[in-house]
């Protein structure tokens, strides 16, 4: 579960041994309504061209995009759950880091849909990515 008052440092610490430990992401901003988050652009993030890999950008989007939606259910009967992703890859990045943030588009019942902009370090597009999560019972 996931507090809705928690801090990037807590967030971080129950990250660890995961992808987004492995990837380097690091949490900046939390909020039920806003996570910023940025990720290197190094050996584990680009792909053989030496570019950011657009899986990266994608998966840095799933992460805000999910904790987002779990703070945003109630936590002790619910669970969020990826339905779709989609990402539009506006610019290349060769070296320093990204930045993701979410931000809602729709909270409903059923369904959730998080818009997620990735910008470079002069604040420009990089990549844009909208995920719709379901809302289900847990079992």
């Amino acid at each position: 579960m996931i507090p809705i008052d928690i801090t990037p440092q807590q967030l971080q610490e129950g990250s660890k041994n995961t992808l987004v430990e492995h990837l380097g992401i690091e949490f900046l901003e939390v909020s039920p309504s806003r996570i910023k988050a940025r990720m290197p652009v190094d050996n584990r993030t680009v792909q053989p061209f030496r570019i950011l890999h657009g899986g990266a950008s994608v998966a840095l989007a799933e992460t805000l995009g999910s904790i987002a939606a779990q703070m945003n259910i109630d936590q002790q009967n619910l669970v969020a759950v990826g339905l779709d992703i989609n990402a539009n890859h506006i610019r290349s990045v060769r070296n320093g880091f990204v930045y993701g943030e979410t931000t809602p588009v729709h909270i409903g019942r059923s369904t959730h849909v998080w818009e997620i902009k990735i910008t470079n370090e002069d604040d420009k597009l990089v990549c844009i990515s909208r995920l719709t999560v379901s809302i289900i019972a847990k079992k």
